[in-house]
């Protein structure tokens, strides 16, 4: 009854998983779903993009299994692999491929009896240094992964920093770590993320993994989603509730944080950060009505926020406003907040009601 809803669009999540398929070529196109698909819903994301993708990628056990239960038949890479020695035997018997990025995980691996083949990616720190195995530990890794004869080690995989940024020089010698040290143990590779799949066809390897790029946002910093030919998934919006007059010179919302400079008219919207929008949005952050565009005053509240509408004297009560979506795109609304995208669709709560809308 309130009436705040995040709007997701299969179709647009289709369009975006062939976007990825015709950059790829031939090379196999894994589309990462992991933390439930990006906030779009694993089950909607799985299902729409399906057609058009080789495989998936999740974080953990727990999205595999729950994957699978949705497309028993699909291909699954668990990508931070496995924490323990039963979750490697759970892995195995499910079928998974399963990423290798640590001592500790090689020596659980070794210790337990695969039941069948396993599919294996090693992990390597090609300069991120976060995650990975250093290249020079990669030979001895294989020696060792020889002792298990049900392991079939797919590649080595990487990843990439600073992608998004164009010409980085990370990015560069991060590439030819990893081509250099794939040419010396004689397999393929995986680096290649959503940014990298459109900035450096020349490394895409033997499997991308695109995430942002799926879910409706730019993966490069210097152009939007639009011009990269990338379709809107998903519509946060939610009614004005109310609409209140400001005399020049009077605040608005906690801390009085907003000085209205003229007499002011402020849209009431049923929305705040228990539904998931950012706290932190600053006065400015831009919103939109009818697809007109207008700017947050006040601070956020955990159940409301105000627009400025001064400007605007058509809007009533009930008009929808629109947070990110079709005017507003999410990337705007993450820089205003110092952010990404990617956290603002994964911090939506399950207060807004989802609603599909296909075509």
């Amino acid at each position: 009854m309130r009436g705040t809803q995040l709007e997701i669009r299969p179709q647009a999540l289709r369009h975006n998983a062939a976007l990825a398929r015709r950059l790829a070529g031939a090379v196999p196109v894994y589309a990462m779903v992991k933390a439930n698909a990006y906030g779009h819903g694993l089950a909607l994301a799985v299902q729409a993009m399906a057609p058009e993708v080789d495989g998936f990628g999740v974080a953990l056990l727990e999205e595999a299994e729950a994957l699978l239960t949705l497309q028993p038949q699909a291909k699954v890479l668990l990508l931070e692999g496995c924490f323990d020695q039963q979750e490697w035997l759970r892995a195995n018997e499910l079928g998974l491929a399963v990423v290798l990025r640590s001592p500790e995980q090689l020596e659980d691996l070794l210790a337990v009896p695969l039941a069948q083949p396993m599919e294996l990616w090693l992990k390597v720190d090609t300069g991120m240094h976060r995650l990975g195995l250093p290249p020079e530990q990669v030979p001895a890794v294989l020696k060792q992964l020889a002792q298990q004869p049900a392991v079939q080690v797919r590649g080595l995989m990487s990843h990439l920093a600073c992608a998004d940024e164009n010409n980085h020089p990370l990015t560069a010698a991060q590439i030819a770590t990893m081509q250099s040290l794939a040419q010396a143990v004689a397999l393929p590779y995986s680096i290649a993320n959503s940014a990298a799949l459109m900035r450096y066809p020349h490394a895409l390897g033997a499997l991308v993994r695109p995430g942002i790029m799926l879910y409706g946002a730019s993966p490069l910093a210097e152009q939007q989603a639009a011009e990269l030919g990338i379709a809107v998934t998903q519509q946060l919006s939610a009614p004005v509730i109310a609409l209140t007059k400001v005399p020049a010179g009077e605040t608005v919302g906690y801390g009085a944080g907003w000085l209205a400079e003229r007499d002011s008219v402020v849209a009431v919207v049923a929305l705040g950060y228990g539904d998931g929008y950012p706290r932190c949005a600053p006065a400015g952050t831009p919103v939109a009505i009818s697809g007109v565009r207008t700017q947050l005053v006040g601070r956020v509240s955990m159940d409301m926020l105000t627009v400025n509408v001064t400007d605007m004297p058509w809007v009533q009560v009930g008009h929808r406003v629109e947070f990110w979506g079709d005017t507003v795109s999410a990337t705007e609304v993450a820089e205003a907040c110092g952010t990404i995208s990617y956290e603002l669709f994964c911090q939506v709560t399950e207060r807004p009601k989802r609603v599909v809308k296909e075509g």
